[in-house]
């Protein structure tokens, strides 16, 4: 008995997934049309509210102008043109009923002063032949079809040749009436009027919801700039919060964030100061007791430790402090990469550094030179040949390090970078570190907005590579 619910469910869920089976192929072609949509419509806020504003209004006046065009003017021409028409038929009646002076006369008369048309009665000869019949005319199709259903006589008509005047010519029996008609007469000709005022009115309004359209865009890019300067690390001058209420609120919650992280990281680094200063004390202190001991090799230990505490405190330091402190300067790449290789020659290591192309562009020059610094000196730790290679590309400052050591697997190469974090597998377990090189690399990569990865070597190591904008 406790398993009918269970069961009841299950086929419940079957029978849905069967009603829903046959809509697989819709739910396809969608996403489809989905993906297809995203890859063509433009990505910026301001074009796709722009086509948010000007859709509707092209499909309003598309509509309105089809309706318009369909129902109204064809209409009205079709009415103004069975009234030509019938005004006419009622002087082909009269001539062919009531006897008529030698020459037309009264007709004529009639034609002109009655009717507001110019009408002539020709001897009997033979048609024109058709004048070329206009594409999507309404006078002519109107006026071709009333003529038929009205008078029912071999006709000719010429809507092309005159601009301001419509000439019908009736075959009579013995003779061939010519009228001529202003156009008004026949079709609707204010109606052109209407789709001026439509298209210059939405023109006009289109033009002013792009002004205040872009108005109200401007703060959120202002915002975004701010934003992103703050992130890495640049100075965020002369912005205030603007724009719509929502806007508003945004750019004072991005105020306030700003404000607090600022007092968090002045107060970091004043703490950070007085614990450089008080454990530099007390590695001072010890350098100098052991300077008064005697030469044993217990001596050299123990001063070896006191050096390699002072290193893992500059890199905790330097971890924890960051770099947010320096300001953006004109660097010359290529100077630095001249000095990387020259202090790397001190130590006796063989590298070669090389930039290409342009090399000055704005940097954190005592962040990246440390940057650089933590990547050769990681590669001359485990490998005896380091090569360091820039260039800027498509706004974009490359920087790769290559070395021939033992190199890192892929799938632990995320994982180097975390703090405190050694690959022991993978390199020299004997080496001391602090673990913090790739650590504060990476920090100060992305400090200036790019990032930094590892990749296999054509040295046969590993291949540290920077990218950043430049």
């Amino acid at each position: 008995m406790t398993d009918r619910p269970h069961l009841t469910e299950t086929q419940d869920v079957f029978r849905r997934f069967k009603v829903l089976l046959p809509l697989r192929p819709f739910y396809r072609t969608y996403r489809k049309v989905s993906r297809f949509l995203y890859k063509v419509m433009p990505k910026g806020l301001y074009t796709r509210t722009f086509l948010i504003i000007v859709a509707p209004i092209v499909i309003l006046q598309s509509v309105l102008v089809f309706v318009f065009m369909e129902r109204h003017y064809q209409l009205v021409s079709q009415r103004m043109s069975e009234a030509v028409v019938r005004e006419i038929a009622a002087v082909v009646y009269v001539l062919e009923n009531y006897p008529q002076g030698p020459n037309y006369t009264r007709i004529e008369e009639l034609g002109s002063a009655a009717l507001g048309m110019s009408m002539t009665v020709m001897p009997p000869e033979p048609l024109p032949p058709p004048a070329p019949k206009p594409f999507f005319n309404v006078i002519d199709q109107e006026l071709s079809k009333a003529i038929s259903q009205r008078i029912g006589k071999p006709f000719w008509i010429d809507t092309v040749g005159r601009s301001r005047f419509v000439e019908i010519r009736i075959q009579l029996d013995d003779s061939v009436l010519r009228v001529f008609t202003r156009r008004s007469q026949t079709f609707a000709s204010n109606s052109h009027i209407f789709l001026v005022w439509m298209f210059s009115t939405s023109l006009v309004l289109l033009v002013i919801a792009l002004l205040f359209l872009r108005n109200q865009i401007r703060p959120i890019v202002r915002l975004a700039d701010a934003a992103e300067a703050f992130g890495k690390g640049r100075p965020v001058e002369n912005f205030r919060a603007s724009g719509a209420r929502e806007v508003r609120r945004a750019g004072l919650a991005f105020i306030d964030m700003r404000r607090r992280i600022e007092r968090q990281i002045e107060q970091r680094t004043t703490m950070l100061a007085g614990v450089s200063h008080d454990l530099r004390t007390v590695l001072t202190r010890l350098r100098l007791q052991l300077s008064f001991l005697a030469d044993t090799p217990e001596r050299d230990a123990m001063k070896k430790d006191v050096n390699e505490m002072s290193h893992m405190l500059e890199d905790y330091l330097a971890f924890a402090r960051g770099d947010g402190d320096e300001n953006y300067a004109a660097v010359d790449m290529a100077v630095m990469f001249e000095e990387i290789e020259e202090e790397a020659e001190i130590s006796g290591h063989a590298i070669s550094a090389y930039f290409e192309g342009p090399s000055e562009l704005d940097l954190r020059r005592v962040a990246m030179k440390r940057c650089l610094s933590n990547l050769v000196t990681n590669a001359f730790k485990y490998g005896t040949r380091a090569k360091l290679f820039g260039t800027i590309e498509a706004d974009w400052l490359e920087i790769t390090v290559d070395d021939d050591g033992p190199g890192i697997p892929k799938d632990e190469r995320e994982a180097a970078f975390q703090a405190f974090h050694r690959l022991d597998l993978a390199r020299n377990q004997d080496e001391a570190g602090s673990g913090l090189g790739l650590a504060i690399a990476r920090d100060i990569v992305r400090g200036h907005g790019g990032d930094l990865t590892l990749e296999d070597s054509p040295l046969g190591g590993l291949r540290a590579r920077i990218r950043i904008p430049a």
